[in-house]
């Protein structure tokens, strides 16, 4: 079990005051030390349930946000990011923006060694959109690479 000092910074999990935010707030985002650095692994987020606005007609958007990342030192708190997506429900952006902004967010506040998120955009007049963005430290290039080439959706099939 972890000991207090380990969850200094924690402070949105097991409060139950918490208020939802209505406006984009990455100071939501909270960590906790990563207690297996001596080696990689994965951890997802699936996250069905993401909604935006429209940046010119104000509609909301709905999405599905998937972000992975193998941690370094920091790893997001789940419930802190539960409501920073939240607090995109008023923000007005493009879904590739959304994509993008989260990815830089999340690399600001973890430092992670990668991540990628991927957005996966109900239609909208007919079109769906599926952002994907990436980023890795110099170790995990390699990586990077190889997921962006995962993501391009075959086409003449």
């Amino acid at each position: 079990m972890r000991k207090d000092q380990q969850l200094e910074g924690v402070t949105l999990l097991g409060n139950q005051g918490v208020k939802y935010p209505t406006d984009y707030n990455p100071g939501l985002l909270e960590t906790f030390e990563n207690l297996h650095q001596d080696h990689d692994y994965v951890v997802t987020f699936d996250c069905p349930e993401f909604t935006t606005l429209c940046p010119k007609t104000g509609q909301p958007d709905f999405g599905h946000i998937y972000i992975s990342y193998i941690p370094g030192e920091r790893m997001v708190e789940s419930k802190s990011l539960k409501l920073y997506l939240f607090s995109f429900r008023n923000h007005g952006d493009f879904h590739e923006d959304c994509v993008n902004i989260i990815l830089n967010d999340l690399w600001e506040l973890m430092h992670p060694r990668y991540l990628e998120v991927k957005g996966i955009f109900m239609p909208r007049g007919g079109i769906s959109i599926y952002p994907f963005a990436n980023r890795a430290d110099e170790q995990h290039q390699a990586l990077q690479a190889q997921r962006m080439g995962m993501n391009f959706p075959m086409l003449g099939k």
